[in-house]
C-alpha cells in the first residue's frame, strides 16, 4: 500500500462521514483505516453504523464502542445511552466483533487511545482543564513496550503527528464528527479544534518516506447541530456549530 486514508471518532455524524467518504474516494487511496468511536452521541447512530458496515475498510473499536457492548446499559452516559437504544442485535454483534488493535499491514499498528487502554490519551496530557502536547517520556511510558514503525491512534479528536527519529511515526487524524467535547477524566477538561470542519488524514509513501496530510472539509454542520438540539444536547450543538465548547 502506498496511500491510505485515516478516519476516527465519527460519533454518529452521518453528514460529516458521507462528505469525508466522498473526498476519500476522489483521492483514490489503497485502503481506509477507521479507528473507532463510530456512533456514540445524539445524532444518527444506527444510520452511521449501517453506512460503515457496507464499507470495505479496516475497522477497530473505540472506548465508546466497547462500552456499548460490554457495559451495563444502566451505567451508560447520555451519548452511549442514545446510541444503544437505537441498535439491534446485528449492529451490536458487529461492534462486539471489532478488534481493539489491528496490524493491517507490516509496520502499521492501529489502536484507539493507547495500545493497552482505549481511554488513555497518548499524545496529549491534561493540565488545568486543557490538553497540551505530551512530552516524549510521557508518550513512551504510555506505549509501554509496544513499538511499530507507524502507529495510528484517535480518541482525543486533535490532529497530531509525533515522530521519534529512527523508531516510529505516531499519527492522530482528528475527528470526522465531533470537533470539540468536554470530559471529566482525568479531571474536567475541554478538547477544542476551533472550527466545525470534518477532519481526517491521508498517509502516503513518497520516495520511501511516509508523508501526512490533514484534511479539514466543510459539510452541513448546521444539520448535525440541529439534530443535537432536537435531542436535548446543547453541549453537542455548540461543539458542532463552532468547534468550541462555549
Amino acid at each position: 500500500m502506498q496511500k491510505v486514508a485515516i478516519v476516527s471518532d465519527i460519533h454518529g455524524n452521518l453528514p460529516a462521514l458521507k462528505q469525508v467518504a466522498a473526498d476519500i474516494q476522489r483521492r483514490q487511496v489503497d485502503a481506509v483505516f477507521n479507528l473507532g468511536d463510530h456512533i456514540s452521541g445524539p445524532l444518527w447512530p444506527k444510520e452511521t453504523l449501517h453506512f460503515l458496515m457496507r464499507q470495505d475498510w479496516f475497522h477497530i473499536r473505540g472506548n465508546h464502542d466497547r462500552q456499548l457492548v460490554e457495559q451495563n446499559p444502566g451505567q451508560h452516559g447520555l451519548s452511549d445511552r442514545y446510541a444503544f437504544q437505537r441498535l439491534g442485535e446485528d449492529e451490536l454483534e458487529w461492534l462486539a466483533n471489532l478488534p481493539a488493535t489491528l496490524e493491517p499491514l507490516d509496520g502499521f499498528l492501529l489502536f484507539h487511545g493507547a495500545p493497552a487502554d482505549d481511554r488513555t490519551y497518548l499524545l496529549e496530557t491534561v493540565e488545568h482543564g486543557r490538553a497540551r502536547l505530551a512530552v516524549r517520556a510521557e508518550i513512551m511510558a504510555r506505549l509501554g513496550g509496544v513499538r511499530s514503525p507507524v502507529m495510528i491512534c484517535g480518541h482525543t479528536h486533535i490532529p497530531r503527528v509525533v515522530e521519534v527519529p529512527g523508531e516510529m511515526l505516531i499519527i492522530n487524524p482528528g475527528s470526522v464528527g465531533l470537533p470539540a467535547y468536554d470530559d471529566e477524566t482525568p479531571e474536567h477538561h475541554v478538547m477544542e479544534t476551533g472550527s466545525p470542519l470534518a477532519r481526517y488524514a491521508v498517509l502516503e509513501n513518497v520516495d520511501g518516506r511516509w508523508t501526512v496530510e490533514w484534511i479539514a472539509i466543510p459539510y452541513d454542520f448546521q444539520q448535525a447541530a440541529d439534530q443535537a438540539r432536537k435531542n436535548n444536547r446543547p453541549d453537542w450543538e455548540i461543539a458542532l456549530r463552532t468547534g468550541f465548547m462555549q
